[in-house]
């Protein structure tokens, strides 16, 4: 595995984007300068986040999530 985390990762499985492997292994995100651990999905090179909006459910069941534009960086949290 490289060390560098995928431009576009999902936590939901359901998501094209989703990826076990690195989410297993611990992905960081820094969104404008501040580490964030709600972050949903992330895009780095479109430069947003999807974070959960309080404790809102959509019908599905699934989180309310909103979109934030800003600088992403996403890393590695483990040297592996």
């Amino acid at each position: 595995m490289s060390d560098t985390p995928p431009d576009h990762l999902a936590i939901n499985p359901a998501s094209p984007f989703h990826d076990e492997a690195a989410i297993d292994r611990g992905v960081g995100i820094r969104f404008n300068g501040v580490e964030r651990d709600n972050v949903e999905e992330y895009s780095v090179s479109e430069g947003w986040i999807r974070v959960q909006v309080g404790k809102s459910k959509d019908r599905r069941g699934n989180p309310m999530t909103i979109k934030v534009k800003g600088e992403v960086v996403a890393y590695y949290r483990d040297n592996a």
